[in-house]
């Protein structure tokens, strides 16, 4: 049990590590999902797969360590301050926008054998938005690693381009299938990837919210086609 301050910052530290560690298999999960989908790769897909299961369990486990952590501390009468408080939330809910993020890479991972029967690739324009996810997400990492506030607003900054790429692609989909140019299970599936593309940069926009809280104090908020500037709680 935390018995002791230095204690107590120890192991929150470690905890702090381990959800990084957690946000780097994320970022694998996306890049094994996103070139199992482009290279029609089925290893690759199963890879995704099997890194989604591990990090589902590795959510379970970094979530009941928060809460043992600050049990045991309050119990031991260790002293929390505001800092500490924010940090252990921001675990806990960027630790669940993670693990969504590895779901929505599953869908996509699993959305190959359909993808492979009809015999057609992914168009070119996804790669595009691909890269865009993963160094979204790769910038998120670091974010998180350095509580870096630059990095973070980075990541909001990102935000509202791969809403309109993501529509883009949805609606020219829709288009080519009402001409023809594609089968209504291609569409799907196109429409599918480019969803759960989106979904991902949604949830580094969160991660980047809670990150510009615990390492600042102050909230920002996304007003109109624009996020706010941190500003103080309240």
């Amino acid at each position: 049990m935390p018995a002791s301050r230095p204690e107590f910052d120890d192991r929150m530290a470690r905890l702090k590590a381990e959800l990084v560690v957690q946000a780097r298999a994320v970022q694998s999960a996306i890049e094994q999902a996103l070139d199992g989908a482009f290279d029609k790769d089925a290893a690759k897909a199963r890879r995704a797969i099997e890194l989604e299961g591990q990090i589902d369990r590795e959510d379970i486990r970094i979530e009941r360590t928060a809460v043992t952590l600050v049990h045991e501390a309050t119990s031991q009468g260790v002293r929390l301050d505001e800092s500490d408080v924010r940090m252990i939330l921001t675990i806990v809910k960027v630790n669940n926008e993670l693990e969504r993020i590895a779901d929505s890479a599953a869908t996509i991972a699993e959305r190959l054998p359909a993808m492979t029967a009809i015999g057609t690739s992914l168009p070119q324009k996804f790669r595009v938005m691909s890269n865009s996810v993963i160094g979204i997400m790769q910038t998120t990492c670091t974010a998180l690693s350095h509580m870096d506030l630059t990095a973070a607003q980075i990541v909001l900054a990102s935000d509202d381009a791969t809403e309109a790429f993501k529509q883009a692609i949805l609606s020219d989909t829709m288009r080519q299938m009402a001409r023809g140019e594609h089968t209504v299970e291609y569409a799907m599936a196109l429409s599918s990837v480019a969803s759960n593309l989106g979904r991902m940069a949604d949830h580094c926009t969160n991660i980047a919210e809670q990150v510009i809280y615990a390492a600042s104090g102050k909230v920002v908020r996304h007003e109109g086609d624009k996020w706010t500037k941190p500003e103080e709680v309240g």
